[in-house]
């Protein structure tokens, strides 16, 4: 079974490239069912799994990128910090996720998108582990285009984005996403087209497999 993990910064399609490398490959692209099946697990709600998911759009990493304030409660009209009032413990969230992901890349392969995956699932034998990436002026340009939205407004999405995933993989593994060794293949999806993108990740994960 092939197992594929991505790692995309903002803007380079990461949500193009991992369903199409996975039709390619015959497996299941597995993103949004993550949070789905922690909250069962957990018992909690769906929105309160995304809260603590980092590839939802208001997910963890915007607790440590400052974006998202931290749960408070007001005395005397002064906002202080309760630990525990967030009801689901991220270290909870992360450790379900982390198992789910083993158990689905050992049960049916698939194509892992964010989440740490290349880190979880590094001594799974045969996984691909590719990093999207590309400079910061390009992203924002395709951004900007494919969301219509100014160049200003990509920028501030993109910059809130790296901010949030890169504080989640630091703060719960200790590693920089962006480093290279952790991947056997790094492509910079604004320059390369999504198609070639996807031919080069398909037959990178064929010759590991």
């Amino acid at each position: 079974m092939r197992v594929v993990t991505i790692s995309a910064t903002y803007g380079t399609a990461g949500n193009q490239i991992g369903p199409a490398v996975a039709e390619r490959l015959a497996v299941p692209f597995v993103d949004r069912a993550i949070p789905s099946a922690v909250a069962q697990q957990l018992g909690c709600t769906l929105e309160e799994a995304l809260a603590h998911d980092d590839r939802a759009e208001h997910g963890l990493g915007r607790l440590f990128s400052g974006a998202m304030r931290l749960p408070t409660v007001t005395f005397g009209g002064v906002d202080m910090y309760v630990p525990g009032a967030m009801p689901l413990a991220p270290e909870e969230f992360v450790r379900h996720t982390e198992r789910l992901l083993k158990e689905m890349a050992g049960d049916q392969g698939g194509v892992f998108l964010g989440r740490a995956g290349a880190v979880v699932l590094a001594d799974h034998p045969g996984a691909l582990h590719v990093r999207l990436d590309a400079p910061l002026t390009r992203r924002v340009r395709q951004t900007a285009t494919l969301a219509e939205l100014s160049e200003r407004e990509a920028r501030r999405v993109i910059e809130d984005n790296d901010r949030a995933r890169t504080a989640y993989v630091r703060h719960f593994y200790r590693v920089d996403p962006a480093d290279p060794c952790q991947y056997h293949l790094v492509l910079d999806s604004t320059t390369i087209p999504v198609t070639t993108c996807v031919e080069l990740i398909v037959l990178a994960a064929e010759a590991l497999g």
